[in-house]
Order: structure tokens, then sequence, then C-alpha cells
């Protein structure tokens, strides 16, 4: 970031918001009425880079502890550490997302240029998000999908290999609805390979994350013809060739590669491989989204949903009209 040098020492802070769902969000380990998230603001002479993550108890992380990761780094931050060395210094997660995305920002507000200019796209197009249906009783999630019918795909949280139903009754509130399966982790490969012809004959186009994380090896049993997608199970480029060739698509999802630097090489790296790409998110304020923005660009799936999630989202936020999201404003991220 030569441009930075004309200004002080980078200043960081960080901080927790809490950000009310509307109703509750539930998926196979849990339900949650509020997002947590984490800010992480850098400022350098006139200029501040802001970057927005959500530790996840599924990978042993806590607020409080993605809190102390980032404010351990506010010295070699003020000594001129750059994104490329913030690979190194945090793991992927958390708190490498809301440092690595916060230095991004204030690299293009430095630099007068858009983040996507910096990272060689040519343009940032809008992008159509999914729209995800917390896991509820069947009549529950049917209301939910007819409410919600319009939209052009919608993600369905199951929890059980006995949630069939649920599928069936999300299908018929919306017959025309492109859907998607998340299981987060609730099946094996023997009830994975029992439902996999209803999914097929429900439509399914995708089946997110069927197995725990480390029990992947058993989907070269997989029968079906409904594409698989690995979520909890890729993290970064360290575990592609693992999840290669036993998946047919990539959920890259920010906090869990750590930031939007990882993420764009994983996106490169999955295409190398003839995985399809989904962007996905967790929870979140539209600070968190707009870098994952890059990432959607061609990508199969886009599940950049988090902010309709939320019962307010910040200010500015991004744009939504529908299920169509415009790329970000410079006064929010990029």
């Amino acid at each position: 970031m030569t441009a930075a040098n004309a200004f002080p020492a980078m200043k960081l802070e960080v901080v927790e918001e809490r950000w009310p769902i509307a109703g509750a969000f539930r998926i196979a380990r849990g339900s949650k009425t509020e997002a947590r998230v984490v800010v992480a603001t850098l400022r350098q002479g006139p200029y501040a880079g802001r970057g927005e993550a959500v530790p996840y108890a599924r990978y042993d992380e806590t607020v409080e502890g993605v809190l102390r990761d980032m404010a351990a780094l506010a010295d070699a931050l003020a000594d001129g550490l750059t994104r490329e060395a913030l690979q190194s210094r945090l793991p992927p997660g958390a708190a490498r997302n809301a440092l690595d995305c916060a230095l991004w920002d204030l690299e293009a507000k430095i630099s007068g240029q858009r983040a996507w200019e910096r990272a060689g796209f040519a343009r940032l197009d809008p992008v159509k998000t999914a729209y995800t249906l917390s896991l509820d009783t069947p009549s529950a999630m049917a209301e939910a999908a007819r409410v919600a019918s319009g939209r052009p795909l919608l993600k369905l949280k199951i929890g059980a290999p006995d949630d069939l139903d649920k599928v069936e009754a999300v299908r018929g509130a919306a017959p025309r609805t492109r859907l998607i399966v998340d299981a987060n982790e609730a099946l094996d490969i023997d009830t994975l390979n029992r439902l996999a012809p209803d999914f097929a004959r429900l439509d399914v186009k995708m089946i997110e994350q069927p197995l725990p994380a480390g029990n992947d090896a058993a989907l070269v049993e997989y029968r079906g013809v409904v594409p698989l997608c690995a979520d909890e199970s890729l993290h970064s480029r360290a575990e592609l060739d693992a999840c290669a060739h036993l998946y047919h698509a990539v959920n890259i999802k920010l906090d869990k590669t750590g930031g939007l630097t990882e993420a764009l090489a994983l996106r490169e790296a999955a295409r190398a491989r003839g995985l399809m790409i989904m962007a996905g998110c967790m929870v979140a304020t539209s600070l968190a989204m707009a870098p994952a923005l890059l990432i959607a660009q061609g990508a199969e799936v886009v599940d950049l949903d988090g902010p309709l999630l939320l019962a307010k989202d910040r200010e500015p936020g991004l744009s939504i009209l529908g299920s169509m999201i415009a790329p970000p404003s410079a006064d929010l991220w990029g």
C-alpha cells in the first residue's frame, strides 16, 4: 500500500455489534435471534477502511476471542502490516476476514480505485441471491416458501434424516422456484443415498454439506444425480484437493477463507479444477456482503441474503430490490 506512506500509522478500532434477526434463524445445530458481528476499522490520515465478520462457534470462535486476535495486531498494523503479510499472521477465520476486508477498503479509499478494480475485475455486476428458509415444521416452512415463492432461488434448511416432508412441503408451496437443500452436516451416506432420488424428483438443484465435515470420504459412495456442494468441509485452498473429487461445487464464505484475499485465490483454484462456485455468507449486514459480491461474479449460485434476514440493515447498506443486489457504494465498502 505504497500510497499510504504519506499518511500517519494505521490505527485499528475493533467493536462488537448486535443486529436483531427478523424472527429466528434455525439450522440443524441450533437457533439464534440476533447476529453478533465484529467490525474492524483501520484509519490512516483522512481515510478509513472497514471490514465485518461473524465469529462462528462451529469453528471454535467466540466474539471475545476474535476481538482479542484482531487487537493483538494493532501494533503490527501501525508498523505497516500489509494485507499480504496478514495472511500468515492469522489463520483462516473471522478475525482475519474483518482485517483483510478493512485493508481492501482502506486501499481502495487511498488509491481512488474501487476494490473490484484493484482485484482485476473489468466491472462489478448486480447478482441475484438465494433466500434462506430456516428449519421449522413442514407447515411453517411451506408458508415461508409461499410468501417467498416469487424469488428465483430458495435455500431450505433440513436437520434430520426424516426431513423429506419439509422439502415436499416447500416444493408444494413454491412449485416453480429453484431449490437448494442445506443439510448442515445432518445426514450420513446411507440416508443421503436413500433421499437422493426424492431430491431429484423434487427438482432440487444442489445439496449443500450433507455429511459431517471429516466424513467426506464416504461420498465416493454417493449414487445421486443432484450436485453436492462443500461448505463446512472447505474453508480455504488447504482443503480444496481433498474436496475436489468428492463435491461438484464449493461454498466460498469470507468468514471461512479469512477474507477476500484468500477467497479470490480459492475461487480461481476451484474454477481450475472444474468446480462450480457458490458465494455464501453468514447472517450479517451489508458490510459483510459487499466484498463477497466480488466472489459472486459469475458464480453458479449466490447466497448473500444476510441483510434480508435481519430486522434492520446498517446504513448505508446494499441496494437490494427483491433478490437483486446492486454493487456497493464506496461509502459502504470498497
